[in-house]
């Protein structure tokens, strides 16, 4: 095991010291202990590499709010220890650092599989709102909710120590950590690059899984120009761990013939003593594997080009900020008499003030918040108390703005402003069962 700087990531090597590397990248939520049943076959051919996100599996809490900076925290680890080239298989959150990887860091890939994996998970409301309910309530809400989003219902029903086990495995998550993990999740969209991707891989999904499926396995295949499908059936999310054999069986197979040659002949590696393992995977019935499938690459999109306008960057921001689906609702609306103002409010309020460096969002959250109760304009306080809530704001402290402005607004322009509020508050930070 390792000491991590904040810009390194916990880490554990098994296998034979002299054999090529394969690295193992865990899901949101979990530790590497996700992998405990495929590690005794695949050390019979790989060096085999397994890491911790930050505030995971007790590995330091240095929050990483993107795909881009997980990856490079990767990178600066695997260089620390000399390994230049490596095989990589990576589930959920693991498996958009090997996109990320195969796309920006192509020369230091030799193999690629993605499993549950997607090259965009669900919608950026769905995990900032996940961010909300942990800063809210804790992670004993998301805890709880665990096996049923990566099992299926039998195989939970069947194996309550591993459920016990994934459950105490997300409560011992750092808050912070889990949050930022849902910000790389919420703002990781490569689906136009997918055609970029030039390294042999693996789709591999459970077909039960209902976060990131069989269909978004398909949008990888269809985009990757080499690319293969497996679907594993009677499996949820987390395949590794319910159906093990199955999946051994699928990475041993596809790292065993499709380890891309190096561009270089000379790499490096120190590799380092396997560590204790805390907590293992509780044991549980192996399933039998399944046959990879062929699937047709789809043509390399184009790739935008030009510098960017303030629209651009104001349509982002502002859905950052307010949300996919009420951005959607409102451009949907949208006709030949609204379109101009629209386009007026995309560019310079979020594209020019918004996106400005000088204040954080949480400030401009907690101005805008004011600024509305001032001006009685509770409709916009609505969506921008959830988007306060998103932009890191607690119902504690969006109560202490509309105290002030109970003050120097008015009592009864606050008396109706924590009306609003509350409800959405309430909407906001209740967990979904």
């Amino acid at each position: 095991m390792s000491e991590t700087p904040p810009n390194t990531l916990q880490y554990r090597f098994d296998g034979p010291e002299d054999a090529p590397v394969l690295i193992l990248g865990p899901s949101l939520g979990t530790t590497w202990h996700m992998w405990d049943r495929q590690v005794p076959e695949l050390t019979n051919q790989w060096r085999v590499f397994r890491f911790d996100l930050p505030g995971h599996g007790g590995a330091p809490a240095h929050p990483a709010g993107s795909v881009a900076d997980l990856t490079a925290r990767l990178l600066t680890t695997l260089e620390s220890l000399g390994v230049q080239r490596f095989g990589y298989a990576g589930c959920a959150l693991g498996g958009a650092v090997g996109i990320e990887l195969a796309l920006r860091h192509p020369e230091r890939l030799a193999s690629l599989a993605l499993i549950a994996a997607s090259p965009r998970f669900g919608t950026a409301d769905e995990f900032r709102r996940r961010g909300v309910i942990v800063r809210t309530n804790g992670l004993d809400p998301i805890a709880r909710s665990a096996p049923e989003r990566w099992f299926t219902g039998g195989f939970a029903a069947a194996q309550p120590a591993i459920t016990e086990w994934a459950v105490q495995m997300v409560r011992t998550t750092d808050p912070g950590c889990y949050i930022a993990a849902c910000e790389a999740l919420a703002s990781f969209d490569v689906r136009a690059e997918l055609g970029s991707v030039g390294v042999p891989t693996l789709v591999l999904v459970g077909s039960e899984d209902q976060v990131t499926g069989p269909a978004e396995a398909r949008t990888l295949v269809a985009g990757i120009p080499d690319a293969r499908l497996a679907v594993v059936p009677g499996a949820s999310h987390l395949v590794p761990v319910e159906q093990p054999a199955a999946v051994t069986d699928l990475l041993v197979r596809h790292f065993s013939t499709a380890w891309q040659p190096a561009f270089e002949s000379a790499t490096g590696q120190i590799a380092l003593p396997a560590g204790a393992a805390a907590q293992p995977v509780p044991a549980a019935a192996p399933a039998q594997p399944v046959p990879v499938a062929e699937i047709a690459p789809a043509a390399v999109p184009q790739q935008p080009q030009g510098r960017p306008d303030p629209y651009d960057a104001g349509i982002k921001v502002r859905r950052e900020v307010l949300g996919d689906a009420h951005v959607d609702r409102v451009l949907a609306q949208t006709d030949a008499f609204s379109g101009d103002f629209q386009e007026l409010v995309t560019r310079y309020a979020w594209g020019e003030v918004w996106d400005r460096p000088g204040l954080d969002r949480r400030t401009r959250s907690c101005i805008t918040l004011t600024a509305l109760v001032a001006g009685g304009h509770l409709e916009e306080l609505a969506f921008h108390t959830r988007a306060a809530l998103r932009n890191g704001l607690t119902p504690a402290e969006i109560k202490e703005v509309l105290l002030q402005t109970a003050v120097y607004c008015g009592v009864p322009a606050a008396n109706r402003a924590f009306r609003v509020a509350q409800q959405v508050v309430r909407e906001e930070t209740t967990p979904q069962e």
